[in-house]
């Protein structure tokens, strides 16, 4: 038999090329690094399933139970008879020989047991005191004995410091609010904005609510609390986001800038590479859960379930809704840059599998620079040019276009490549220093220069300047912000650069070979052609009539705010008020974004800042008809009310999410609702946002002695086509950025003129407090 002899015989088996052995050792080595990777995350899954406990809280419950077992006090005599008796149902012999291994295997099956009961009854115990929130509504200084016993049982029963998903499983759930509060607290909020008619209409409209459609719905509120992670999150994702079909360009994206005037660099190629790496770096850091969990006052835990999504996710357009698709972080590698309407993909590992460091980065951008500017008159140039543009067309007619010219041949190869990369980088040739004309930019770019369905792109200026624009579904601005920081924060602190401006090498690594980027390939046919040219048109249009302004202001700050004892975020809040009725002769109904991620799967709620406290200084103001000590008595009480409505808010007993919810339940039980409908469809004609600074509070932070390092955050667009989208930072105690956009279209604002009404509200404010402390002398 031919086997037979084989299978004696010396057997043949053929040398392997070069190639072929190169090969079988790449596959080896990607073999190791996934069973790695995979290692580390299941090491990752059971730390994190474990916590508040930990390996250690198991060792010693084994410890306890063996010496239980073994032990012959008298005290312990009852439940070690029993434990004995259960192990007769192993059948070991009672012989001495056996008997550790009979007592071994006791001590781990009720040590496990008893572990699991201690990890549950610590989660739900930690669940039950998360859900206090009378810290927050108490001064550090001025706790009460309740909180400091709260504190104390905090500390108690929290775990070893999380990792970055560990506090998930132990936040608890947002409570459904009162739906008589509910209802109160809106009325409240339109009092200053409609008639009397109108007035009494919505409260006859809101007691018929609270009678009859209303107990159905806020029953099933209820029942989906304790099944769901969050009552309202995954609906708000969907039907206020995924289903809207307004472009995402302007309407729904946001953005951000570097430093004022500070860079460290001068070349543009140096931070792209510096930049990306450190973006790469917190990818890594996310991915193996290295970064530390929020925590306030360092015991409070902060939801972190946005940053799963940070990277590799993409807005894929849909007809009817849109889907948030994420690529595995196997398939995430990579990221893909723009340079004159060509694409690249960049493999951010190389051959060993390490990172590129920021000096390889940097080759990297010069080579892709230099192949762009020597490709720019090519077909492939050409092609994809403006074909970015089409993210920013009216989702349903985006989602057609994709549907009959992206989905096949190259086309699709080329698309899996841009919605599967971690994040998009855009190597400009302008070179705008104001930060005006830079915010205009990263919010609209040229119509074509972002890929607005990405979830972070990044646009590095030929000055070196840099900002990111983020898709806003998948997160709310704090996640973005936390990782623009980080790359600040190592600019500034990490000296990534060399005296000249170029990247350093990373100290103890060395760079193996890595691939040279690789073009994508689009095939635009004549119908294809027709849909970007009008896509651009769309765009272009919507960039004109975009009115944007970003201005410094530097009379004073927070510091001076909270030497009056007003806290800084309701005194800015106050001020806008001011400023909207000088600019508009009336009040209009006020968004501020306040988070709710004290809760699991918490994201925003809205804080009413039009009260009718504010409105009271704000006449009070413009009349000029009270003494300075009365309108400073209004502004401390508008203030104290709008920091208990933004702590309501952050604590989940806000108005606009639960109202929402219900009117979601309404039409899905066809139910309708006049109060429901005509309180969710009140514009806001004020959208603000405070931008969120000094994240990391486990690292150095940045000395903002000098202000040309301070960050000015960034903006967005207004939400009604008749209002202002303002947004505000307090990057140090004597300095405020603002900015504010507004539609050129509508007749009524004016985003220069709303500024300066900003400043000079600012400037009667701090008028009126000084002169009160002069007559207090």
């Amino acid at each position: 038999m031919a086997e037979a002899r084989s299978a004696v015989g010396e057997p043949i088996v053929p040398e392997l090329d070069e190639d072929e052995a190169s090969s079988y050792l790449a596959a080896l080595k990607e073999f190791r690094r996934s069973t790695i990777r995979r290692f580390f995350r299941t090491r990752n899954q059971i730390k994190n399933g474990m916590w508040p406990t930990s390996w250690w809280n198991l060792g010693v419950t084994v410890a306890l139970v063996s010496m239980v077992i073994v032990s012959d006090l008298d005290i312990f005599k009852c439940i070690n008879r029993r434990l004995w008796a259960f192990g007769e149902y192993f059948y070991i012999s009672n012989t001495p020989e056996y008997l550790y291994v009979k007592v071994v295997i006791l001590s781990l099956l009720f040590g496990i047991f008893f572990f699991i009961i201690v990890l549950y009854v610590r989660r739900y115990l930690l669940r039950l005191l998360l859900a206090y929130k009378g810290w927050l509504y108490e001064p550090p200084a001025k706790q009460s004995w309740i909180t400091l016993l709260w504190g104390a049982c905090m500390r108690l029963v929290t775990g070893p410091s999380p990792s970055t998903y560990s506090c998930q499983q132990s936040l608890p759930r947002m409570p459904v609010p009162c739906l008589r509060a509910t209802i109160r607290k809106f009325m409240k909020s339109i009092k200053p904005l409609v008639s009397q008619e109108e007035y009494d209409q919505f409260k006859k409209e809101g007691m018929e609510f609270e009678q009859k459609v209303a107990p159905k719905l806020q029953n099933f509120l209820h029942l989906k609390s304790w099944w769901s992670q969050n009552y309202v999150t995954d609906w708000w994702e969907k039907y206020v986001y995924l289903m809207n079909r307004s472009p995402v360009h302007i309407n729904c994206n946001y953005y951000g800038l570097d430093n004022v005037t500070w860079k460290p660099t001068t070349f543009q190629c140096a931070r792209a590479g510096a930049i990306t790496h450190m973006i790469m770096c917190f990818k890594r850091i996310l991915e193996r859960e290295h970064l530390p969990a929020m925590r306030i006052r360092n015991t409070i835990s902060v939801c972190m379930s946005q940053y799963e999504r940070a990277f590799g996710t993409t807005r894929v357009p849909g007809e009817e809704i849109d889907e948030l698709v994420q690529a595995h972080s196997s398939q995430s590698k990579h990221i893909i840059v723009l340079r004159k309407g060509i694409y690249y993909k960049v493999d951010m590992m190389d051959k060993e599998g390490q990172l590129l460091s920021p000096k390889a980065m940097e080759g990297i951008m010069e080579w892709i620079i230099k192949d762009a500017d020597a490709h720019q008159d090519s077909e492939t140039a050409k092609a994809g040019e403006h074909i970015a543009s089409l993210t920013g067309l009216k989702r349903a007619d985006w989602a057609k276009i994709r549907q009959e010219h992206l989905l096949e041949g190259v086309n699709k190869e080329s698309l899996e490549k841009v919605e599967k990369a971690a994040f998009m980088v855009n190597l400009e040739t302008i070179s705008p220093e104001d930060i005006g004309h830079r915010s205009n930019y990263m919010l609209g770019g040229s119509g074509s220069s972002f890929w607005f369905d990405k979830s972070i792109s990044l646009c590095f200026f030929a000055n070196a300047r840099y900002g990111f624009n983020a898709e806003h579904s998948w997160a709310d601005a704090p996640v973005v912000a936390h990782i623009q920081e980080y790359c600040m924060t190592e600019e500034v602190l990490g000296n990534l650069y060399t005296e000249d401006g170029h990247c350093k090498d990373v100290a103890g690594v060395t760079q193996s070979s890595y691939k040279l980027p690789t073009m994508l390939i689009w095939e635009v046919n004549n119908q294809l052609s027709i849909h970007i040219e009008r896509a651009m048109t769309f765009v272009t249009e919507n960039n004109s009539d975009l009115d944007l302004r970003v201005r410094i202001h530097e009379d004073y700050g927070k510091g001076f705010m909270k030497k009056s004892k007003i806290s800084p975020d309701a005194y800015v809040q106050v001020a806008l008020q001011l400023a909207y009725y000088k600019d508009a002769k009336k009040f209009a109904l006020t968004y501020e974004a306040s988070m709710t991620r004290l809760y699991r799967m918490g994201r925003t709620e809205t804080v009413r800042s039009l009260t009718p406290e504010s409105c009271a200084f704000v006449k009070a103001m413009v009349e000029d008809n009270r003494s300075d000590e009365e309108k400073a008595r209004l502004l401390h009480e508008a203030a104290k009310v709008h920091v208990q409505l933004y702590k309501d808010a952050m604590s989940g007993r806000g108005v606009d999410r639960h109202m929402f919810a219900l009117y979601v339940l309404s039409k899905g039980f066809n139910q309708e609702s006049d109060f429901l409908h005509h309180a969710l469809t009140m514009p806001w004609t004020l959208s603000t946002s405070q931008t969120p600074q000094q994240q990391m509070s486990s690292s150095p932070r940045i000395d903002y002695a000098n202000r040309d390092k301070v960050c000015p955050g960034g903006g967005f667009g207004p939400v009604s086509d008749q209002g202002y989208g303002i947004s505000y930072m307090f990057p140090e105690d004597s300095m405020l950025f603002f900015h504010v956009s507004s539609k050129k279209s509508c007749p009524l604002t004016d985003s220069e003129r709303m500024q300066n009404n900003i400043f000079g509200a600012l400037a009667d404010m701090k008028q009126l407090l000084e002169n009160v402390e002069k007559n207090k002398t």
